[in-house]
């Protein structure tokens, strides 16, 4: 025996000198990352889709069941500019949309990002049958263009204003708008707010038959300005800023100020008609939402009050301007943005997303503003909708394995048709998500792709027909799976356990591989809290880099690493999710203490050794639990943290909060109000051109801190915003994060 536990002892000592060690390098650049299959974009016949080449100068358009190329669509390096004589292999792309009726292809050059979900290009338009590019517009840069249904226009926007370009006289361009200002109008484009909290960057539709645009014009005059400083920096470096920064100003609207002005308009297209049309905005409301609906000269907008309980859908004649109200939708707290996000008006009949039994379940509503169904029931919630071939309805939920029970830390696609009947089309437990063709153009069979992981396992994307089988794998990522194999890990567990207020939380537990449990250990706790958020499911997707590679790497350093996701958060029903309503940061910093308490109760953990770290939402909530009065954190990481949510933008905040005039004492409940309980040693890491979470935040609550003679740790960043990337920033930010760590945990 004793000879066997020696042979174990030098075969584990040979194992360790050569299993491979993560590197904080290997984390940040993406060693360990899953290979996703992107760019892959359903076509209408729903058996094709189409794709860019591995050296991006082609678009193929590929068969679902066989993987093979069908057809080049467009291949750069034997195509010429709209002159014929010069040649096209400058025309570098990044990006593409093919026209409805399969006539053009235009692609984005010299992609310039603006925010989260906005960017100006340079697009070109191909012509298939000809083989030639064209620019889009030779009078500056594009955001946001759309083909007319009919495919025969382009409408984009530029500089504040709706432009239309026709393809069939010559790509004329004509400018539809004219009164776009920086910082006053936009119109057909959302503004900060808006793209940043209601998820979206284009405000204009084309009419189902092509004859009339649609928009929001926004209106942010009065809106008050931010403005924050561009020093000279480096990667890149800004020459021009060298000796005097430069500034930049936009329009960001805060907690109880001024909101745009929102009216929506039409333009026809024929007879170059300018219209307002009467629809009705609540005071200091918003229209997240305008779409084209089935029927012709018809849109749908959607607009919401300002405390964002109320929302009210709209058939809006774009010709004589008359609003019809068919549907509103009320909540005693909050609408969520999926409501009005999965508006489906393809078929003579809408489907929405509803909250109002206390789970999230799918509607189906006819034009006239009668319910004709509710598609599903029980105690789960839809995660999002992918559309309807007019038979089926196509969704994701937690609803597990088709038990009608839900499982917020799994998802599976279903289809349902319009009497309730539901089919699991996924059935590996774990969790799913899809890419769906544009259901209302198919025609009987069609496929998906499913991307499928579970905690263990890394994602495997593969192709389904519409009956739930299986015809291929894209990608398994086996390669990857190997890889983890040769690292010295321990498999990550899922774990609950209920606090001593009689909640059951949920969390993901990250242990070294040599774990003893005769020892203890110190522990790193991760989160993120915010509304409707979830850090812990059964997939590979958790953890701050995915597959866990960081909370790997920190067990290899001889951390335990966990993460627990508590009340506020998403996939268990309305109550849970909504009770933090109105004292944001109370329950959620209250759930984490009592995380920190029961891993502290464990044998193996060091209940004196335990941090917490978060971004953003994850950083005000590091800095609140910090502060929670029970003193059970030896240190924490706040990046990018709010503060104090009367700095932060108003659409968001006051959906949960409401406006700081309405519930100043829900606002006092923040870091800036209860810093002086602060217990343990905090870094905070902020980037200087954050346009989310101003550095305001940070500034604000150092200085009171300062003042109170509170000793912190701080990192700032130039001219990062709130990703804090770039050439070796995000290296340098966790190299920081790390060594505080270390210092103060002592693994």
């Amino acid at each position: 025996m004793k000879k066997f536990f020696a042979l174990a002892i030098t075969l584990y000592a040979t194992f360790s000198a050569f299993a491979q060690q993560i590197s904080l390098e290997d984390v940040v650049y993406g060693r360990y990352y899953a290979r996703s299959v992107y760019g892959l974009m359903p076509q209408a016949d729903g058996e094709s889709y189409t794709r860019l080449s591995d050296d991006g100068r082609k678009v193929l358009r590929c068969s679902y069941k066989t993987g093979e190329t069908l057809e080049v669509l467009l291949d750069a390096d034997a195509a010429r500019m709209d002159d014929g004589r010069t040649s096209a292999a400058g025309v570098r792309f990044s990006d593409y949309e093919i026209s409805p009726d399969g006539k053009y292809i235009l692609v984005a050059t010299d992609v310039e990002p603006i925010y989260r979900r906005s960017s100006r290009a340079r697009y070109y338009i191909y012509n298939v049958h000809n083989k030639t590019f064209a620019p889009l517009s030779k009078n500056g840069p594009q955001e946001v263009p759309r083909f007319s249904p009919d495919g025969t226009m382009i409408a984009f926007v530029r500089d504040g204003n709706l432009f239309l370009v026709k393809l069939l006289f010559n790509n004329a361009e004509s400018q539809v708008t004219h009164d776009g200002q920086f910082n006053h109008i936009i119109n057909g484009k959302p503004d900060w707010v808006y793209e940043e909290e209601f998820e979206y960057n284009c405000a204009y539709d084309f009419s189902s038959d092509s004859q009339l645009l649609a928009w929001v014009r926004f209106d942010e005059t009065n809106v008050k300005t931010f403005a924050f400083q561009y020093y000279q920096g480096a990667a890149p470096a800004m020459t021009a800023n060298r000796l005097y920064p430069a500034t930049y100003s936009y329009k960001y609207p805060k907690a109880g100020e001024e909101n745009s002005k929102v009216t929506v308009h039409s333009f026809d297209i024929k007879s170059r008609v300018t219209r307002t049309l009467d629809v009705p905005v609540p005071d200091d409301g918003y229209i997240p939402r305008i779409q084209r609906t089935c029927e012709k000269d018809q849109f749908a907008v959607v607009t919401l009050n300002r405390r964002q309980n109320q929302c009210d859908i709209y058939s809006v004649n774009a010709r004589s301007g008359i609003a019809k109200l068919i549907m509103r939708e009320q909540n005693e707290r909050y609408i969520e943005v999926s409501f009005y996000d999965h508006l489906d008006f393809s078929h003579p009949q809408f489907t929405v997303l509803s909250e109002r039994d206390g789970f999230r379940h799918l509607y189906l509503y006819n034009l006239d503003g009668s319910q004709a169904a509710q598609l599903t029931r029980g105690d789960y919630v839809v995660t999002d909708y992918y559309g309807t071939d007019g038979q089926s309805f196509y969704y994701s939920s937690t609803d597990e394995m088709g038990s009608g029970h839900g499982n917020p830390l799994e998802q599976y696609i279903y289809k349902v048709d319009a009497k309730g009947k539901k089919t699991l089309l996924t059935k590996q437990k774990g969790f799913n998500s899809a890419v769906f063709p544009e259901l209302s153009e198919t025609k009987g069979n069609f496929y998906f792709v499913n991307t499928w992981s579970d905690l263990n396992t890394p994602t495997v994307t593969a192709v389904f027909n519409s009956n739930g089988r299986q015809e291929r794998v894209l990608e398994d990522n086996a390669a990857l799976r190997q890889a983890y194999a040769s690292l010295q890990i321990a498999q990550p567990e899922l774990f609950s356990f209920t606090t001593s207020e009689g909640v059951r939380l949920n969390g993901w537990m990250v242990r070294p591989a040599n774990f003893d449990p005769n020892k203890k250990y110190p522990v790193i706790m991760y989160q993120y809290s915010g509304p409707g958020d979830q850090q812990v499911h059964n997939s590979w997707n958790n953890g701050n880099a995915r597959g866990l590679i960081w909370e790997h790497r920190l067990a290899q350093k001889g951390y335990i690493v966990a993460c627990v996701d508590g009340r506020g958060t998403g996939g268990r029903g309305a109550d849970f999710q909504k009770c933090t309503y109105m004292t944001m940061g109370d329950k959620e910093s209250k759930d984490q203490v009592e995380t920190a308490i029961y891993l502290g109760s464990l044998p193996y953990v060091d209940k004196d050794r335990i941090a917490i770290w978060g971004w953003s939402f994850g950083g005000f909530n590091t800095i609140m639990s910090m502060s929670e009065g029970r003193g059970v954190f030896r240190c924490g990481v706040a990046v990018a943290p709010v503060t104090d949510w009367r700095y932060y933008d108003s659409a968001y905040t006051e959906r949960y909060m409401r406006t700081p005039q309405e519930n100043p004492d829900g606002y006092d409940i923040s870091p800036l109000h209860r810093f002086r309980k602060l217990h343990g040693n905090l870094l905070i890491c902020h980037g200087l051109a954050d346009d989310n979470v101003h550095f305001q935040n940070t500034a604000e609550l150092t200085e009171q801190m300062v003042q109170a003679g509170i000793q912190f740790e701080e990192q700032i960043y130039t001219n990062r915003n709130h990703g804090i990337y770039g050439g070796n920033t995000r290296l340098h930010l966790f190299t920081r994060i790390e060594g505080f760590l270390d210092r103060h945990l002592h693994p």
